[in-house]
């Protein structure tokens, strides 16, 4: 690889490093989805796994050297012919094979792990980049716990097996344990001292057990670091790796701190994360950075109001730039009367100053018992506070039979407009008989997205809560209701969903209108 000194290369170890983590093993054909976008994200090495690990990483490893054409495609392979050998059979039908090997360093490994000496593992280290070379010109090695090794020792290493055909060398923080001072020392100290650097690449791969992954990682960049190894989300080993997505808005947001580039497709980044967490189950913890939930949510009232003025106030990057649709504005408690009316605004609502005040107020009194503001919740508020009128529909009886024996049917009475209707529903249970009921009556199909029912209080007489999300062009309401009889509940929420999607279908746009006009 002909170095680029302001090209950092990002090695992705996500399916290998990353799938040891607990909880986090994939099969084969998730390899291969995950693989396949790892290269549409652009990174530049895909570690597909361990071949000589299982049989079933072996086979995970071949099918992506298989499928993969633009990045490089990596075996891992510890110091010794089995590994390797199994690592080459596994890549080497690949575009762009790279067998990776690699032996312990530090005197903790080397005594009380592989209870050798420094001569025997510094010859074991030597033996197998010849091996790998004989394969394929690409051969990156590792000595393991690098930064608790005696630096000369490491200097002596990495000088050995450069002569012996290494392209890459990687430098690992195995046990999470430099911090970034000291790690850029030692990056340092390699350059100054291993005389046969030439283009080789110097490679880190950093561990988070202090939390200081990336920052270990940016400080090795800093002192002459050329490629990366990271995993999506983070994840790995213990408290897992350097964040891919974190060390690559790093360099991008702050080129004029580094002054480097990655080939990363940065608007790839989210959709990377997320199919991680799908394929996986392993959730991302809300405030984690670049790809967490609040990553670009904002809900401090001084935040919003800086955003809504200017978005540099109060983000450094855009959340396009990394694959979302926009900034969160999070309505709460601490929300501001701008943000409330931006975010009105946003769903086409241009209120006056004094509806802002009466919705800002409703809001705040809603976020004390409620965690989420939903754009439902929302439109409640101004339906039910500011521009409600008479219901369409009202319930006046339900009666409903049903059983193992028999079909669930609902008979029904309600109120549409002035006019009592009368008719009866058929449904899998009493619940569908009811829907099916209104339905008839009302002479509506409005999509069912979600049906919720939540007890209010406890014991066997608990009033029942119900929640009825409809939809209708693109846009849906939130209706409840509450009674001790269930099936009556659950009428009275799809009534209520009901009156509130009739009155925004009848009413939005005039009231937008209005209100634009009434802002003149």
């Amino acid at each position: 690889m002909k170095k680029d000194k302001n090209r950092v290369y990002i090695f992705d170890t996500t399916l290998r490093d990353g799938e040891q983590s607990p909880g986090s093993s994939m099969n084969t054909e998730e390899k291969l989805i995950l693989a396949r976008q790892l290269e549409k994200l652009g990174v530049d090495i895909i570690e597909a796994g361990f071949p000589i690990a299982s049989e079933g990483d072996f086979d995970a490893v071949r099918q992506i050297a298989k499928v993969i054409k633009k990045s490089q495609v990596a075996g891992l392979a510890r110091a010794n012919k089995v590994d390797i050998d199994r690592a080459w059979q596994a890549i080497k039908n690949a575009a762009r094979p790279r067998i990776h090997t690699f032996i312990s360093s530090s005197d903790i490994h080397l005594k009380y792990q592989l209870k050798k000496s420094r001569e025997q593992v510094l010859k074991e280290a030597i033996a197998a980049v010849k091996l790998a070379r004989s394969y394929t010109d690409n051969v990156e090695f590792s000595p393991m716990d690098a930064t608790r090794s005696d630096k000369d020792y490491l200097v002596q290493m990495v000088s050995a097996v450069i002569d012996a055909g290494a392209v890459t060398v990687n430098i690992p923080d195995t046990v999470g344990y430099t911090i970034p001072e000291e790690f850029g020392n030692l990056i340092a100290y390699l350059f100054a001292n291993v005389k046969n650097m030439g283009d080789t690449i110097i490679s880190v791969h950093c561990h988070n057990d202090l939390g200081l992954a990336v920052a270990n990682s940016l400080s090795a960049i800093r002192n002459g670091a050329r490629q990366v190894e990271c995993t999506i989300n983070g994840i790995g080993e213990r408290a897992g790796n350097t964040a891919m997505e974190e060390i690559v808005m790093a360099l991008t947001t702050r080129k004029d701190m580094y002054g480097l580039y990655t080939k990363i497709k940065t608007d790839q980044i989210y959709k990377s994360s997320r199919l991680l967490t799908q394929i996986t189950g392993v959730p991302v913890q809300p405030n984690k950075a670049i790809v967490g939930a609040n990553a670009f949510a904002h809900e401090s009232g001084i935040h919003q109001d800086g955003l809504i003025k200017e978005k540099i106030t109060y983000e450094i990057m855009t959340p396009q730039s990394v694959g979302i649709s926009d900034t969160h504005i999070v309505l709460g408690k601490h929300s501001g009367r701008a943000a409330i009316a931006q975010h009105l605004k946003k769903m086409g609502y241009v209120l006056s100053d004094e509806q802002i005040n009466r919705v800002a107020v409703k809001v705040k009194d809603l976020a004390d018992v409620k965690k989420d503001i939903y754009d439902e919740d929302l439109e409640a508020i101004l339906y039910e506070e500011t521009y409600r009128g008479e219901d369409k529909y009202s319930l006046v009886y339900l009666n409903v039979v049903s059983g193992n024996v028999a079909i669930p049917t609902a008979t029904m009475e309600m109120k549409v407009g002035k006019e009592v209707v009368r008719d009866a529903g058929f449904g899998n249970g009493p619940v569908d008989a009811t829907f099916a009921a209104i339905r008839n009556i009302t002479k509506t199909s409005y999509p069912l997205l979600k049906y919720v029912v939540n007890a209010i209080t406890g014991g066997s007489d608990a009033q029942g809560e119900t929640m009825v999300q409809l939809q209708h062009n693109g846009h849906s309401v939130v209706g409840r209701g509450a009674h001790p009889d269930v099936i009556v509940a659950s009428a009275k929420a799809y009534i209520n969903a009901l009156n509130r999607l009739e009155f925004l279908k009848d009413n939005a746009k005039r009231l937008k209108v209005e209100l634009s006009q009434e802002m003149r």
